[in-house]
C-alpha cells in the first residue's frame, strides 16, 4: 500500500514529464500505467532512491515511444499539433504544469524537433531541475554528454520561447472578444484582433477537415476565419454550434462543441493586445483527453 501511495503522490510530475516528453496525453497515461507494474516489480533492496527510479523508468519508456513515433510521423496527413489537454487546476492532479510556457503547444512542437535524447535532457534539467549525474544514470549515459546535450538542444529551442505574453486575466478577456467576433461573423472586430504576422495551423491528421498548410498573415487567416464562420450558417451546423473559452496548455482557447460533442479547439497565442498564432486540433484521436476533461467541467 505505502509503495502504491508514493507512486499517486509522484504521478503529477511523472505525468508532466511523460506529456512533455511525448505531446500526448493519452500515451502519458499509457505510459504511467506501465511504469508502475515496472515500479512496483523492481527488487526494493537496489531501489537508493524511489522518486529517481520512477522518473528514470518514465523517461526510458517516453525515449522508446518517441523514437518509434518518428518513424511514422512522416506519414502524417497535414500538421502535426500536440493533443491538447486543460490546464485550469480544476481537473485534478494529472494536469499539474510546472513552467506553464513549457508546455504551450508552440513549445511542445519545438520540443519535436530536438532528437530524443536532447528532448529528455532538455526537459529533465530545463524543467525540472535534474542534475546532470541524475540525468545521465536515468539515460544511461554520461554527465559530459548530457551537457553536450543540453548545449545543443537550448541552441534550438531558445529563440523560440515565448515573449511578450500578458496576464492569464487580460489574455481571457481578449480571448473572448474574439469567441465573440468568431461566434458572429464580425469580420471588422476579427481584423482588429489579429496580428498583422498572425500565423494558423490545423490538426485533422486525415480524419477531419482542416487546412493542410500553415497559413500566415492577417489578410489570409481573417479570410479562413469569416470562411469557416460562413460554411457553418450555410450548412446549418451554426445553429447548433456553442464556443467556450478554457485554458488549453496554459493558454486560451475556444472549445467549439457541435450539438453538444467537442468539434475542434482553437489555441490561441496571445502577445500584446493580439492573436499571434490560433492552432487548431480536429483529429478526433486528439480530442478524446480533452472531452473528458470537459465533460467533468
Amino acid at each position: 500500500m505505502a509503495e502504491a501511495e508514493f507512486f499517486q503522490a509522484q504521478r503529477p510530475r511523472l505525468f508532466s514529464i511523460a506529456y512533455r516528453m511525448l505531446g500526448n496525453a493519452t500515451e502519458a497515461e499509457d505510459v504511467l500505467q506501465d511504469a508502475w507494474l515496472r515500479f512496483h516489480n523492481a527488487e526494493s533492496g537496489e531501489v537508493r532512491s524511489p522518486q529517481a527510479l520512477a522518473a528514470t523508468i518514465v523517461t526510458r519508456l517516453c525515449l522508446d515511444r518517441v523514437k518509434s513515433a518518428r518513424a511514422t510521423r512522416e506519414e502524417y496527413v497535414g500538421s502535426w499539433l500536440p493533443e491538447p489537454i486543460l490546464t485550469t487546476g480544476e481537473e485534478g492532479p494529472d494536469v499539474l504544469m510546472e513552467r506553464s510556457e513549457s508546455v504551450t503547444l508552440a513549445f511542445l512542437v519545438l520540443l519535436d524537433t530536438l532528437s530524443p535524447e536532447e528532448r529528455a535532457v532538455f526537459l529533465l534539467k530545463d524543467v525540472y531541475d535534474y542534475e546532470h549525474t541524475e540525468i545521465a544514470g536515468m539515460l544511461g549515459t554520461t554527465a559530459a554528454n548530457c551537457r553536450q546535450l543540453l548545449h545543443r538542444a537550448r541552441s534550438k529551442v531558445r529563440p523560440g520561447r515565448p515573449v511578450g505574453r500578458k496576464d492569464p486575466e487580460a489574455r481571457r478577456a481578449l480571448a473572448a472578444r474574439f469567441a465573440e467576433a468568431f461566434r458572429s461573423g464580425d469580420t471588422t472586430q476579427l481584423a482588429q484582433l489579429l496580428a498583422a504576422d498572425v500565423t494558423f495551423v490545423a490538426d485533422g491528421g486525415g480524419k477531419a477537415a482542416a487546412a493542410k498548410r500553415p497559413m500566415y498573415g492577417r489578410d489570409s487567416v481573417l479570410k479562413l476565419l469569416v470562411g469557416i464562420y460562413q460554411s457553418g450558417v450555410a450548412s446549418g451546423v451554426a445553429a447548433h454550434a456553442k464556443v467556450d473559452v478554457v485554458e488549453v496548455n496554459s493558454e486560451p482557447a475556444l472549445a467549439l462543441r457541435i450539438g453538444g460533442e467537442l468539434d475542434a479547439v482553437f489555441v490561441l497565442a496571445i502577445e500584446g493586445d493580439s492573436v499571434a498564432a490560433i492552432r487548431v486540433v480536429r483529429n478526433p484521436d486528439k480530442l478524446g483527453y480533452l472531452k473528458r476533461q470537459i465533460s467533468v467541467m
